[in-house]
């Protein structure tokens, strides 16, 4: 073939298969996150820069039904919409529990060792394993007084077991850098909000277990959730008496 025609050839090619590739890129480019119905499964490890705009997706798909309000006070096994709660032990009503002020978010390093209210397993099931009017053995103290997260002046020896509803994620064992599955961080946007209308707990009473208690160096135990949870910026309604 003249040297001619093969060069014809090659620009022809290589001119079809820019155009392909231009008609595959182009409506991927246009594409806003608000459009993007639901994140991809993350792998085991995912970017800082990644992890925000991962979170907000599964938040947009997070939505609560019209009378959430009424049903988080409910007694007995309230289930909502979106979240599979299962009860070791029925609710009562709200001001018949501890008069909980905090939420810790941990994350499983021990699976045989647990003390929290309620844990959540990695296909996003809840399990409320201890009765709301009794004290469970999680938490250190709040030995953590180096405001090397948050200000520390407001958690010392403040925030324990006594005041806080703690909520475990498993399924960090024993790879402890391991991040929540997709099921738990949608299943965790809307217990969060349930835990707060129920006992009547604003956002910023949210923590990580890591910024009140000196934990595992090697990751920050339950960080991400509770950034989440605060960014959602869920103001619960006033508790009426006798509730």
């Amino acid at each position: 073939m003249a040297p001619v025609a093969v060069l014809a050839l090659s620009i022809a090619h290589y001119a079809l298969t820019n155009s392909a590739w231009a008609e595959q890129t182009k409506p991927i480019r246009a594409l806003a996150r608000e459009e993007t119905a639901l994140p991809r499964p993350r792998p085991d490890a995912v970017p800082a820069e990644r992890a925000e705009s991962g979170s907000a997706a599964v938040a947009y798909d997070a939505e609560l039904p019209e009378n959430f309000r009424e049903l988080a006070k409910q007694p007995g096994e309230p289930q909502i919409p979106g979240l599979t709660i299962v009860y070791l032990h029925p609710l009562g009503l709200p001001g018949d529990a501890v008069k909980w002020q905090n939420i810790i978010v941990a994350q499983t390093k021990n699976p045989t060792k647990r003390g929290v209210m309620v844990w959540v397993e990695t296909d996003g099931t809840v399990y409320w394993s201890t009765a709301e009017n009794a004290i469970p053995t999680h938490g250190d103290g709040a030995n953590r007084n180096d405001n090397k997260y948050i200000d520390n002046a407001k958690t010392y020896r403040r925030v324990i077991k006594t005041n806080s509803i703690g909520v475990e994620f498993v399924g960090n064992y024993p790879d402890v850098a391991k991040p929540p599955t997709r099921e738990q961080m949608q299943a965790w946007l809307i217990l969060v909000r349930f835990l707060q209308e129920r006992y009547g707990i604003p956002a910023e009473n949210i923590y990580a277990h890591n910024w009140i208690d000196f934990k595992d160096r090697r990751y920050c135990e339950g960080c991400e959730l509770a950034t989440l949870a605060r960014k959602l910026g869920y103001e619960p309604s006033k508790r009426a008496s006798g509730e």
